[in-house]
């Protein structure tokens, strides 16, 4: 059955047909590295990297790439302000490229404990400053850009296409109402492909028009081109990036002269407490955080429970609500991978039935425009079935089938079964229920003033593979990755 997907510049489904049969490219907007990623990082890292799966289960070849911003996203996303890299590396008292690689291998750490893959490539904007200037200079030739006190503009008003991802037409917009008003511009609504470096800006480069730096619209252009190559398949990212970003990118691509996205996938808002989740308002939890608290991959499944073009809102409720249901789904599979050898010789009819209608239905719930709720639905659906099987232990050609069946399916495309889950000692509530009982015994060992006795409890929960953080709200807990 073919793979159907949401289509932004189409506004409709769409059957996904790659440019070369056997082979997609994916595009994907990367974190802006100045900090620690949030949950909705997270959301983008997860829902991509379950494309990506989907896509090579199937058969695809894919070569996925995310980029990294570590340069030219200045501080109200337009082109006025500080530069944000620039400004955490003042907080921090480091050099700008410090806080980059810094946050740059902070963010794969936490991405890396929800098992998401890494990208076949992960372009920084930093190391294609060349590309860029070669695409500015692309625009200045065909007359869609201009050049004033050593920095180069695009001309909004000269293409009139823009707008049509989004549906925001030029001419609506408000002067200033996005970026603003700058003097030198021909149009408030023209935006930077390069900026001048005034005296005090650290992160700059020669170039035809003297020192400077890349607009933060011009990166993705360049680098997507560069690495998928012209009329690439699919380009992905926040809802937040549809405008001005997505438009930004196309406008900068097609006036040069170059074939763009085919396809355009974009996941909605993550809220916390009913509002956006964003560094900007301050409305948000780290990743780090999160991980800290949670088991990584009951966050995963949380991230999976909605889909990707709904609203999320997290809250607590919600995932103790995703812990129950992940670790019931956990030790179904724990069960089945050490049980299944041990079952009586033959096949189970009845379990042969409910895995085929397993395959049938996950997979139409991934190609109609990766459904990942549904899929998660499929899975629970089976499990009565197993478990019944489980506790006759027959049918060991059957179990095996649906061992096999549940790596590839949760593991290999929903990735929710790194091998860490099957060598770790984790079970929901009892393993919850076990560790406080020894965060008790702690507590009263250091309230006694005995903290060797502390001191070696935590120790030993360390060697079992449950890191304990002390905190102003009381001790925390998570499993150790790895």
């Amino acid at each position: 059955m073919p793979f159907v997907l949401y289509d932004t510049m189409q506004r409709k489904k769409v059957e996904f047909v790659p440019a070369t049969p056997g082979h997609v490219g994916i595009y994907v907007c990367g974190p802006t590295v100045y900090s620690d990623a949030h949950l909705g990082h997270g959301r983008a890292a997860v829902v991509y990297d379950v494309l990506r799966r989907w896509l090579m289960h199937e058969g695809y070849r894919v070569r996925f790439v995310s980029n990294v911003t570590d340069v030219g996203h200045l501080t109200d996303d337009a082109d006025e302000g500080e530069d944000k890299i620039q400004k955490r590396a003042k907080l921090e008292r480091l050099e700008p490229m410090e806080v980059a690689d810094k946050y740059f291998w902070r963010y794969f750490e936490d991405a890396g404990a929800l098992n998401v893959a890494k990208p076949s490539i992960t372009p920084r904007a930093s190391g294609h400053v060349i590309e860029q200037i070669e695409l500015t200079k692309e625009l200045l030739e065909r007359g869609y850009a201009y050049e004033v006190n050593g920095s180069v503009y695009f001309r909004a008003a000269k293409w009139p296409d823009y707008g049509k991802l989004s549906g925001r037409k030029l001419e609506d917009q408000q002067a200033g109402a996005r970026v603003e008003v700058r003097g030198e511009k021909e149009d408030p609504r023209d935006w930077a492909l390069w900026k001048r470096a005034e005296p005090e800006h650290i992160m700059r480069w020669p170039s035809p028009w003297g020192e400077g730096y890349p607009g933060w619209h011009i990166e993705c252009s360049a680098m997507s081109l560069k690495y998928l190559g012209e009329g690439f398949d699919i380009h992905a990212g926040g809802i937040d990036l549809q405008f001005p970003h997505h438009e930004c990118e196309i406008a900068q691509a097609e006036a040069a002269g170059h074939k763009f996205a085919r396809y355009w996938m974009h996941h909605n808002h993550v809220l916390l407490n009913g509002e956006k989740m964003a560094k900007s308002t301050g409305n948000f939890i780290t990743l780090r955080e999160l991980l800290r608290e949670r088991e990584p991959m009951v966050v995963r499944f949380y991230l999976l429970q909605s889909h990707y073009r709904s609203v999320l809102d997290m809250t607590d409720a919600g995932l103790e609500a995703a812990a129950r249901a992940y670790f019931r789904l956990l030790e179904a599979y724990r069960r089945l991978h050490g049980e299944a050898q041990a079952a009586s010789a033959g096949a189970n009819r009845e379990l042969e039935a409910a895995l085929d209608q397993l395959e049938r239905e996950f997979a139409a719930a991934l190609n109609d425009d990766l459904g990942t709720p549904e899929a998660l639905a499929t899975i629970f659906t089976f499990l009565p079935q197993l478990n019944k099987a489980l506790e006759a232990a027959a049918g060991r050609e059957s179990l095996e089938r649906a061992r096999d069946v549940l790596e590839r399916l949760g593991e290999g495309v929903l990735g929710l079964f790194p091998p860490r889950v099957l060598e770790a000692k984790v079970g929901g509530p009892l393993l919850a229920g076990l560790v406080e009982l020894l965060l008790e015994q702690r507590e009263a060992a250091r309230r006694r003033r005995d903290f060797e006795a502390a001191d070696a409890i935590r120790a030993r929960m360390a060697e079992l593979g449950v890191l304990v953080e002390d905190t102003p709200k009381g001790p925390k807990w998570r499993l150790q990755q790895g």
